[in-house]
């Protein structure tokens, strides 16, 4: 990726303009982290990128970045750029084109994401980002209050890079989240939940609870019961244990999950019939949250006797045969009672077990 990145750059100086590689990728590389997210940053405008590049997907608005895509790889490329006011705690109302890759950078959110590449792959420092990396702390660019007031996004963005990095806010960076944190009421639930499964699924998502808890953001973020969460083994069994805003995006595989771990959380995980009507997953998720082991869990489930009712060795058609009746709705009562059978082990899965007890109990 990088390879192809830079060919990029060659490309776009041989035809006369600055372009350099530029935030999350540049700070990663100096931390040693892996990444697949390329951003490019150039004094070329948006129609000078299409005719150096034939393919380039220009976007849909004035304020976008243009889309190349080299050896199957996605490249956002965007024109050095002044930011005009912010209206909607979002969105610059109006940007202006520049050369000055410096005044470009000044627009960015945190310190450590100004970070530059050239051509070359040298890594260009002009606003004192790798101070930060070496602190392992997190800095706006400029007063951290008018950047949080510009954007409100960046207020979970500095919270999300301090968990996953496991890096620290600055004094001034929490001092400034506390004045403009209800802000967020400004973002939406789609973009609130895509940083908060960040911050669920790190490695370091302790550290992250304890700074959205600590910062007052979890009733901001409407995502009541944070510091009741006691496992985040799972990412929908953390929103599960949470009460949040109906606002936020689910679909709908994903409540009817949360909707089964709820309920499977009253009951006992390891009875089998428990198991057979949620299923492992839920289950484990329930138990996980309850301290019960998984290991005992997924040992109970590989040994219920049936896993579906289609495992049942008799279908309807033989079980209408050994009454002489026509198949009808009757059959819905007799495989639930010999899924209970079986489950509860007074019944064998077993073809001779099962037509035996089905002519002396239902003909």
């Amino acid at each position: 990726m990088l390879e192809s990145a830079l060919k990029i750059l060659e490309k776009i100086e041989e035809n006369g303009f600055q372009a350099y590689i530029v935030g999350g990728f540049v700070r990663d590389y100096v931390l040693g982290i892996e990444s697949n997210d390329v951003d490019i940053c150039t004094s070329a405008r948006p129609k000078d990128i299409r005719s150096i590049f034939k393919d380039a997907c220009l976007p849909t608005d004035e304020y976008g970045s243009v889309t190349v895509i080299l050896k199957n790889i996605r490249f956002e490329i965007t024109t050095f750029r002044k930011e005009q006011a912010y209206s909607n705690y979002r969105h610059p109302d109006d940007v202006e084109f520049i050369d000055d890759l410096e005044e470009d950078l000044k627009r960015r959110d945190f310190l450590m994401n100004t970070l530059c590449m050239n051509r070359d792959g040298k890594v260009i420092d002009l606003l004192g980002g790798k101070e930060d990396i070496e602190k392992k702390q997190i800095r706006t660019v400029g007063d951290s209050s008018q950047k949080f007031s510009e954007d409100a996004l960046r207020i979970l963005r500095a919270v999300r890079f301090a968990t996953v990095l496991g890096f620290t806010l600055t004094d001034e960076v929490k001092e400034s989240i506390f004045k403009t944190k209800s802000l967020l009421k400004e973002i939406s639930y789609q973009r609130k939940r895509e940083e908060l499964d960040r911050i669920f699924t790190s490695v370091n998502v302790k550290m992250g609870v304890s700074l959205l808890l600590e910062l007052g953001l979890d009733h901001e973020l409407e995502i009541f019961n944070l510091d009741k969460v006691s496992n985040f083994d799972d990412l929908i069994g953390v929103w599960t244990q949470l009460q949040v805003s109906d606002l936020y995006p689910f679909t709908n595989n994903e409540k009817d999950l949360m909707e089964n771990i709820q309920k499977a959380l009253s009951l006992n995980n390891l009875n089998h019939r428990v198991l057979y009507t949620y299923g492992l997953y839920v289950n484990s998720i329930a138990a996980n949250i309850k301290g019960i082991s998984k290991k005992d869990v997924t040992y109970q489930y590989n040994n219920l006797p049936i896993h579906s009712r289609a495992d049942i060795v008799l279908n309807g058609d033989e079980i209408s045969s050994i009454l002489k009746k026509n198949p009808g709705a009757y059959l819905k009562e007799i495989f639930s009672d010999l899924e209970d059978k079986i489950l509860s082990l007074e019944l064998e899965n077993e073809k001779e077990v099962l037509t035996s007890y089905i002519q002396n109990t239902y003909s």
